[in-house]
């Protein structure tokens, strides 16, 4: 499960990487943020069943970075 986990998340942040790069979507874009938001949870909760600690902290703040946009972009439109 683990495995799957981190797979699917790891595999949506780097879609949105690849995407952003190749100027297909713009950081700003919904669809960026909630890609790297639900792929670095994924990511997070992965590396917390296989218990790695480095992994946890640096997919846990790349989904509060991501969620802090997703609220700056909510708070944009209202």
């Amino acid at each position: 499960m683990a495995d799957l986990l981190g797979t699917g998340g790891v595999s949506l942040i780097l879609i949105a990487y690849f995407l952003n790069l190749f100027d297909k979507i713009e950081p700003e874009h919904l669809a960026y943020i909630l890609m790297n938001l639900v792929g670095a949870g994924l990511a997070c909760w992965s590396s917390v069943l296989i218990k790695s600690m480095p992994f946890t902290i640096l997919e846990a703040t790349w989904a509060l970075v991501s969620m802090i946009a997703l609220i700056k972009k909510i708070r944009m439109h209202n």
